[in-house]
């Protein structure tokens, strides 16, 4: 699942994510892309506390893809 939260800032890309979190079966990644640094503050760690591997990568200036996968 794609989860295209540029343009957005927080709590919107949060929320974006969550619900996609809600959805999105074990096993299958989520891939968040987000341009607004303060997301780097929220989403990995709520990600880590439900249990979900988080991976940040700098794609653009300023841009992120964070990919979410749980095992």
């Amino acid at each position: 699942m794609q989860v295209d939260a540029r343009g957005e800032v927080c709590p919107t890309p949060l929320m974006m994510t969550m619900q996609a979190i809600k959805q999105t079966p074990s096993g299958e990644p989520i891939v968040v892309l987000i341009d607004h640094a303060p997301a780097l503050d929220t989403i990995p760690p709520q990600a880590r506390r439900l249990g979900w591997q988080v991976t940040v990568e700098e794609t653009g200036d300023p841009e992120w893809t964070i990919t979410l996968t749980k095992p």
